[in-house]
Order: structure tokens, then sequence, then C-alpha cells
């Protein structure tokens, strides 16, 4: 079994294309009413009548199995007998979270520049775009490298922590230096998008009164959004679109590209550990409207309950390159149980033959992005994205 300890130097991102799914038609128009009843249209939609309710998996860190529609392990030897588990696992996250809305008609982005200042390296401009509603834009740093000439460059969702500033830390403008990462992804010539989450920053929101069943499908299906936003940029080559983020930003980075193929690596910094290993098993940290609510109110909190952990959602991500950064003493998510995530996902990539897309970076320290694994971090996405990086 790797220790995952270093990074490997050959490290190349997957040619592996991935079949976007169905998506279910509906006709949208500008109103708020009708965008919004869409929507919730497209959330509500479920399987047929009499369809097979999802088996239920009680061995989270076992990924060597799937249960048949009569409850029978089969062993996964393949990776098309790895999808069955992984619709599986897909469906379970969906049953906390909410389904993931597939309209057939986007809203459309309409992105504004709301200010726009030059550096050296980059042009930084705020921008705000549309998501789920004509009748609400989501504010974001938007940095546009000038120091490469590379015609299309690869681009990076950047996704910040829990902090009220939201979307100016990771572009360096207040918070934990740490944590800029946005414009440190600017300076090495990537474009970089970086969002405010529901609720903070300059995104006013109310959980309560939206259609989503958790603050985490929100965002998520706000990031998908602004893949959109990132690939319809003249700038940005589409298929080299990668994902980062610190704690909050962390777990939605992993949140997003479960459901978001165009994500071709991601990177995820103080973002998860198994469910028994955090807070002792105390979960009431993710069931906050902002989270996800129904880990309370239909789980009881109960790490045995919830039917899906991080050993499957990393897994999931397979074949993708993922990096995970986990100091020794983060007191939020526990390094111990971030181990048995990469040890118990580590077949499903080994079975992909892509066992060294599997990354993880053990530094000294507590619930931090500190200089050195930063480094290494932006040194993967460079040989993912076979990107040669601005002087």
């Amino acid at each position: 079994m790797p220790t995952h300890a270093a990074i490997p130097a050959e490290l190349h991102c997957g040619q592996r294309r991935y079949v976007e799914r169905a998506w279910f038609r509906f006709v949208a128009s500008g109103t708020r009413l009708v965008a919004r009843a869409a929507l919730a249209l497209a959330m509500a939609a479920r399987p047929s009548e009499g369809a097979a309710a999802t088996p239920s998996y009680s061995e989270h860190q076992d990924l060597s199995y799937y249960l048949t529609e009569d409850g029978e392990k089969a062993p996964i030897d393949s990776p098309a007998d790895w999808q069955l588990r992984r619709r599986h696992i897909i469906e379970h996250v969906e049953s906390v979270m909410g389904r993931f809305p597939r309209p057939g008609t986007p809203i459309p982005l309409e992105m504004e520049v709301l200010e726009e200042k030059e550096f050296d390296l980059f042009i930084r401009r705020k921008i705000a775009y549309h998501t789920d509603s004509s009748a609400a834009r989501v504010t974001a740093w938007l940095f546009i490298p000038t120091a490469i000439a590379e015609a299309r460059r690869p681009a990076m969702l950047c996704l910040h922590q829990t902090v009220q500033i939201g979307k100016d830390e990771a572009a360096g403008l207040g918070g934990n230096p740490h944590l800029d990462f946005a414009a440190e992804m600017a300076e090495r010539g990537y474009v970089a998008l970086a969002p405010d989450y529901p609720s903070f920053g300059e995104y006013p929101y109310e959980f309560d009164r939206d259609d989503y069943v958790s603050g985490s499908m929100k965002a998520v299906y706000d990031n998908s959004r602004a893949v959109d936003l990132l690939q319809s940029l003249p700038e940005v080559h589409a298929d080299r679109i990668g994902c980062i983020g610190h704690s909050l930003g962390g777990h939605n980075a992993i949140f997003t590209a479960l459901f978001e193929p165009r994500l071709k690596a991601i990177v995820s910094c103080c973002g998860f550990t198994q469910f028994p290993n955090y807070y002792d098993g105390d979960l009431r940290g993710w069931t906050t409207p902002r989270y996800m609510p129904r880990i309370a109110s239909k789980y009881g909190s109960d790490p045995k309950r919830v039917p899906f952990d991080f050993t499957e959602l990393v897994a999931a991500l397979a074949p993708r390159p993922f990096l995970a950064v986990a100091p020794l003493e983060d007191s939020n998510f526990d390094n111990a149980g971030v181990r048995v995530v990469m040890e118990a996902a580590e077949p499903i990539y080994r079975l992909h033959n892509q066992s060294k897309h599997l990354v993880a970076d053990y530094p000294l320290g507590g619930h931090d992005f500190p200089d050195d694994s930063r480094r290494r971090a932006y040194q993967f996405l460079d040989q993912c994205f076979e990107h040669q990086p601005s002087d």
C-alpha cells in the first residue's frame, strides 16, 4: 500500500473522456418564478415508480464489492464493475444533499465586469453572473494572466474556506496569507476564478427559502455554473480545468467534482476526514443549513447511519488526479481519518491503472495550507495539465 507521501514527477493528467449525463428537458424563461419552478422540477426528478431502491452499504471503507439488486456482494474486478458501486455512491450522496439540478436550458450566465485592475502578471476583475436564477448573481474574482503567450490556458476554480470575507481571502485581499491561492495560481499563468460561497462575502443567501435540500448542493450547482463560465472565456482551454480549495472549499472541491466531470484535477486541503474521525464522530458541524441538514434530521448525526463516507467520495473521483493536503495537527479534519480514506481509495485508482493520480501530502502544522504544501500542490497541477508556469 503506498504511503501517499510524495508527489510523483511523472504525473500526467488522464486522457479519459467522461460521458455527460443526460439532461432533463424543460422550457425555461427569464422570469424568476418560472426559473425557480423549473429548477425545482429538475431537482425533484426521481427514478420511475418500481425502480429498485439503492442498496445500503454498511462498510464504507471496503470498496472491493458492489451490491446486486438481491443484496448480494459481487466483486469489483473492472472499471465497469466500479461504475455500479459509484452509481450507488452518487445516489446516496443525493439522498443527503438533494438531487443535482439538471435543467435542459440553464439560466444564462450574463457575466458582468464590475471592476478591473491590472497588475504585473495578471488582470484582476470582479465579476457577477447568474447560476440558478435571473434575479440573483454570484460575485467572484476572475484572474486573467498576462505574462505568458499561450492563447488558451488551464484554469482553476478556487474555493475559499469558512470566512466572512469569502472570495477576498483566495484573492489575497485579506484573511490568511497562506490561502491566497487564486492570486498565486494566476501568477503561475492559470486563469483563476474565486467565487463566494452562499452567505459569505458579497453573496447574501437564505438557505431556508430556496429549493435546495442542502447548502452543499446549492454550492455544487453554483460551482458547476462557474465551470460553464470558465469554458466560455476565450483565454481558457476548456479541457484543462481543475479545482482547489481549503477547508469548506476543500470538501466542496470534492463534492463538486463528483457531479462535474469537466473538473480534470482536484486539490483538497484540510477538507475531509472519514466521518467517525470527525470530532470523534460528532457530526453536528455538518448539519447546519449551510451544509447538509439531513445528516441530523434523517440520519441522527450518526456516522454509522450516514449512507456514504469520504472513502467512497474520493474513490469516486478515479481516475482523475486528486491531491489531499492533510496537516498532521489539523484539529478539524483528523489526519488519521484522511489516511484511512486514501488507503481505501487506492485500490480503485489501481483498478483504473492510475495509482499515481492519487497523492497525499501530510505536512507538519494545523488547519492551514503551508507554503511548501501550496508549492507542491501547484507542481501537481502543472504536471497534470502539462503547464509551464510563469517565471
